[in-house]
């Protein structure tokens, strides 16, 4: 019994850990992608940030 209990905690951790992988990778396209838009958006390199904080 314990050896099943262990491989499912196993299987869950994997796929949390899993879960976790995509939404860092998801997250992090998202603010680089954000932060691309910002930089063309202001066009000196996100150095004016005046124009991004009116919105």
């Amino acid at each position: 019994m314990t050896s099943k209990k262990w491989n499912q905690h196993g299987c869950v951790d994997s796929l949390l850990l899993l879960a976790l992988i995509l939404g860092g990778a998801l997250f992090a396209l998202h603010v680089l992608w954000f932060l691309r838009f910002v930089s063309r958006s202001t066009g000196t390199g996100g150095a004016r940030r005046g124009r991004w904080y009116r919105w």
